[in-house]
């Protein structure tokens, strides 16, 4: 016998949760007609796409419920589009989304202040907290921080003098 795609009857135990009244704990349970009524149910209706929602390429749709605060946009919105071509199962998709998140962070902070609002980031990134209970930890921070500031701009300034 040829196996199709369609066809998984050769997997054993394939399909076993197929029929919903069909439930492995019969035998330990006495059952009634009425058992089984909670147990099949209508799909829900599907909520109306008002934005655009970025799903998994393993689903053929979007899930019946699903959240919309925050829709794509913007160079992270294109990176999450990028990100979403990939298969979950693929690591080239969760490092995109990751980007993107930074990214997001960042087109955040330029919205803020275009708006006229100057974001506290000591105070949101933790810094009362860590000054209170890890100072030790926060002067590494702040010295490798301006240790990696220092080398960058040491490093642009010689490949401008290079380009002299």
């Amino acid at each position: 016998m040829k196996k199709t795609a369609e066809d998984y009857s050769h997997i054993n135990g394939w399909g076993i949760d197929a029929d919903p009244l069909d439930v492995p704990a019969y035998p330990m349970k006495r059952r009634t007609e009425n058992d089984n009524k909670g147990m099949i149910r209508e799909r829900p209706t599907q909520q109306p796409e008002l934005v655009e929602i970025l799903h998994s390429n393993e689903r053929p749709g979007v899930s019946a419920v699903f959240g919309t605060p925050n829709p794509p946009k913007g160079l992270s919105g294109q990176i999450r589009r990028f990100a979403f071509r990939y298969s979950e199962s693929n690591w080239i998709h969760w490092l995109a989304l990751l980007a993107a998140d930074r990214v997001d962070m960042m087109e955040g902070l330029r919205d803020d202040i275009k708006s006229g609002h100057i974001p506290d980031l000591f105070t949101e990134h933790g810094g009362k907290s860590e000054l209170q209970y890890n100072k030790a930890g926060l002067a590494r921070k702040v010295i490798t921080g301006a240790a990696v500031i220092t080398l960058g701009v040491l490093f642009i300034k010689l490949c401008r003098s290079d380009d002299k």
